[in-house]
């Protein structure tokens, strides 16, 4: 969002409409407004009411330049009041209940919205995608998929396809086997992932072609594929040096640096991923991210020593909840004299609201924790199906905004 969306000039109309507000989430002294607003993944953008604080609409991950402006319209809505009709009604009773956390509530209005909406609606797309994430937020596999059954005649071919089409595929991977339809929804759903990816009228970025890669890879990896899972790896890295390659800034470049740390160790040359790494460390020097992902790199390869002195590196530049992790990712000692392994967690000590740990889910390791199907950092609690490997891919924002009296 930040290499690529918040940069476009099309955005420039948009100005005067709201107070902008970015706030880093790690630091100490932002620790109210986390707790105030509830954070569950970076980025998530919000459109906050100033009169008395609440959440008017909470938006999981990226969005594209049209998904953020259909939010705009939508969130002045929701905080000055005047929604016509009752899809839209419902939809604004939706947004503020996923605002406040109450998934289930949240669920409910969304799908009344769905069920309400005239063709055409506008605001169709943006409303089936949220349902996405509050059931993401509430683990609601089945509904998932049987709500994309639903709105994919609607939504085919459209933005809002990639997300449909990812979250119903991660969704039936992880429902058992003796769910009905569980293997129906496999098929129909990698084929929608692999249609999504095929359509270039879409206006994708490199990293939300990346997500649904990975949900396809996961796919493959259930159905113990492993030929499958290996081109797919390929083409998906592919993908991400071209998209690296052709970026405009340094900063759009490191977007793309943690999912092909994640590749490149999968596919078992994690060495190639050093030359990437050594010139964000460059270009960033005061991010801990290129330092962390250098000591994973060194892990993999057994050269302890250069492991170590990464992750040296990457402790000297952490904070906040970070401060700990940068060693545990990489599976190295904190201490010289250590042998290799996972550290004891200090976490507790630097993370804002006084709680232990990076915030990853009870039991999970580390490469497969952190990312949901679009590639954005979990903090914690339940989310979108299909967790996927690699790293944030930078210190993480939380994105507020609040309409402008």
């Amino acid at each position: 969002m930040r290499a690529y969306t918040w940069t476009d000039k099309a955005l420039t109309r948009h100005a005067g409409r709201f107070v902008w507000l970015s706030l880093d989430m790690e630091k100490a002294k932002n620790a109210p407004a986390r707790k105030q607003i509830g954070i569950t993944a970076f980025p998530t953008i919000y459109v906050v009411d100033p009169v008395d604080g609440h959440v008017a609409i909470r938006w999981l991950g990226g969005a594209s330049i049209p998904q953020l402006e259909r939010l705009f319209d939508d969130g002045e809505l929701a905080v000055k009041g005047g929604a016509n009709g009752p899809a839209l009604e419902a939809l604004v009773a939706a947004d503020r209940a996923y605002g406040a956390e109450k998934f289930a509530d949240a669920c409910a209005h969304y799908v009344r919205a769905i069920s309400l909406a005239p063709m055409n609606w506008p605001a169709y797309g943006r409303a089936v995608e949220s349902l996405m994430f509050a059931y993401g937020e509430s683990d609601s596999l089945e509904p998932t998929c049987r709500m994309a059954d639903q709105v994919w005649p609607r939504v085919q071919g459209t933005i809002s396809s990639a997300n449909v089409a990812s979250s119903a595929l991660s969704a039936a991977v992880q429902l058992p086997d003796s769910i009905p339809g569980r293997k129906d929804w496999l098929v129909r759903y990698e084929d929608a992932c692999r249609e999504v990816l095929s359509d270039p009228s879409l206006p994708l970025v490199g990293d939300d072609r990346s997500g649904i890669y990975f949900s396809l890879e996961d796919a493959r990896e259930a159905a113990k594929d492993s030929t499958g899972l290996h081109t797919l790896r390929e083409d998906h890295v592919a993908l991400l040096e071209k998209e690296a390659a052709e970026a405009k800034s340094a900063e759009q470049r490191a977007v793309y640096d943690s999912h092909r740390v994640a590749l490149y160790i999968a596919l078992g040359r994690p060495e190639t991923a050093i030359p990437m790494l050594e010139q964000s460390r460059k270009d960033f020097p005061d991010d801990y991210n290129p330092c962390q992902r250098l000591a994973t790199i060194y892990k993999e390869m057994k050269q302890w020593n250069e492991a170590l002195a990464a992750s040296d590196q990457a402790l000297a530049r952490a904070y906040g909840p970070r401060h700990g992790w940068p060693a545990r990712r990489a599976g190295v000692g904190v201490r010289r004299g250590q042998r290799p392994g996972v550290p004891e967690s200090r976490d507790a000590d630097h993370r804002p609201d006084g709680r232990g740990g990076p915030g990853l889910r009870s039991g999970e390791s580390a490469p497969r924790a952190g990312l949901d199907p679009r590639g954005h950092s979990r903090v914690s609690g339940a989310g979108p199906p299909g967790w996927l490997p690699g790293p944030p891919r930078s210190v993480c924002h939380g994105v507020a905004r609040s309409v402008r009296e």
